[in-house]
């Protein structure tokens, strides 16, 4: 899927946003393996996903900042 925010493949705050919001799973893999080779980019998906811990519904947003916590990428 081409996201509307990934230019060249920069993960920013608006393409991780993008990307959780509306990837499908292969999205979410390159998301992953982005982590993997870069883990400041967790910083970044806990920053997106924030804004959305009172939502019930987030919960694409609640599994990336779960993840992101339980994998120790971030604090």
């Amino acid at each position: 899927m081409q996201h509307r925010h990934l230019n060249h493949q920069d993960y920013t705050l608006a393409a991780i946003d993008d990307v959780i919001s509306r990837g499908k799973r292969d999205d979410w893999e390159d998301l992953r393996a982005a982590i993997l080779d870069d883990s400041r980019l967790a910083d970044k998906v806990l920053r997106v996903c924030r804004p959305h811990a009172a939502e019930r519904y987030a919960q694409r947003h609640h599994f990336w900042a779960q993840y992101v916590r339980r994998h120790g990428f971030a604090a």
